[in-house]
C-alpha cells in the first residue's frame, strides 16, 4: 500500500472514517535499515494515531525482515482489514480482505493457541463475507464460527470475538426463509441451529461488559435488540452508544449512524 494514499483508521467491528493525508510520505528515520521490533512500533504509533495505510506500510516492512513475526502478523492483518473496510475501490478492497485473511492464517500457523490470530482471521473472513450476496456469505459461515469460538475458548473475555459471535448470530437470523434453507443445507442442521437472536444478544451484551466504552460494541447491541423486536432497549442502546467516549476512529461514523438509526426507530 501506497504511503501517500489516504489515511484510513477504522477498528476492527466496522464503519468507515477517512482522514485525508494526502502526500504524506514516512519519515526517512523510519527506514527498512531499522530491525522488525522498530518497525512494529512505528506501526503501533500510526495505529493508535489512527493512520491505518501507514501503520500498515510499517508492519509489512517488519514482515519483510521477519516473516514469521507473531505480533507484525496480526497487526498487519487487521490494519489491512481496516484499510479494506474504507475502500471504495471493490477489487481493492477485496485484495486488501485477502491480505488481511492471508496474516492471519500465518499468525494460527506461527501460534495456534493465540486468541487473536484465529479472532483475526473470522473478522478477516467476515468482512469478506458482508461484500457478497446471502448465497455466498453463508458459505463463510461455518469457518467465521469456528474461528470466533476458538478465539473465545482460548480468552473466554475477548471482546473482538464476542462481538464477532453477536453478528454472527444475527446475521443468520437475518437470512430470508429460502436465504436460511439454503444455509441450513450448505451449514448443515447442527450448525445453523445454534444462531438465534437470544445468542445474539447474550454475545453483544457481552462484548459491552468487557469493553463498556467501546461505542461500536453498543451500535451493534442496539441493531440486534431493534431487529430482534426489542425496541424500547434498542433505543436505550442506542442512546448509550450515541453517549460513549471516544476510542477508535470509527466513532464519528458510528455515532452518525446511531443517531440516524434511532431516529428512525419506531
Amino acid at each position: 500500500m501506497n504511503a501517500s494514499a489516504r489515511c484510513v483508521r477504522a477498528r476492527f467491528y466496522g464503519a468507515l472514517v477517512i482522514c485525508s493525508t494526502l502526500g504524506t510520505t514516512l519519515p526517512a528515520t523510519q527506514s527498512f535499515a531499522q530491525s522488525a521490533t522498530e518497525q512494529i512500533a512505528a506501526g503501533d504509533r500510526e495505529s493508535v494515531a489512527r493512520h491505518s495505510v501507514l501503520a500498515l506500510d510499517y508492519y509489512e516492512r517488519a514482515l519483510q525482515l521477519e516473516p514469521r513475526n507473531y505480533d507484525a502478523l496480526c497487526k498487519a492483518s487487521r490494519e489491512a482489514a481496516d484499510v479494506g473496510e474504507a475502500d471504495a475501490n471493490a477489487g481493492q478492497r477485496s485484495s486488501l480482505y485477502a491480505r488481511a485473511t492471508d496474516y492471519a492464517k500465518r499468525a494460527i500457523a506461527v501460534n495456534p493457541n493465540d486468541a487473536e490470530a484465529h479472532f483475526h482471521l473470522a473478522r478477516a473472513l467476515g468482512r469478506t463475507a458482508l461484500t457478497l450476496g446471502a448465497k455466498e456469505r453463508v458459505k463463510y459461515a461455518g469457518e467465521i464460527r469456528t474461528q470466533a469460538l476458538r478465539a473465545i475458548e482460548l480468552q473466554p473475555r475477548h471482546a473482538g470475538a464476542l462481538h464477532v459471535m453477536g453478528v454472527w448470530n444475527a446475521e443468520v437470523m437475518r437470512l430470508s426463509k429460502f436465504e436460511r434453507l439454503f444455509a441450513k443445507t450448505f451449514l448443515g442442521g447442527a450448525i445453523f441451529s445454534t444462531a438465534s437472536w437470544a445468542e445474539a444478544v447474550r454475545y453483544m451484551q457481552e462484548a459491552v461488559a468487557v469493553e463498556p466504552n467501546r461505542l461500536v460494541h453498543r451500535l451493534d447491541l442496539a441493531r440486534v435488540l431493534r431487529d430482534s423486536g426489542r425496541t424500547a432497549d434498542a433505543r436505550l442502546a442506542y442512546q448509550a452508544a450515541i453517549k460513549s467516549p471516544d476510542m477508535d476512529a470509527t466513532d464519528d461514523a458510528n455515532r452518525r449512524a446511531a443517531q440516524t438509526e434511532l431516529s428512525a426507530l419506531r
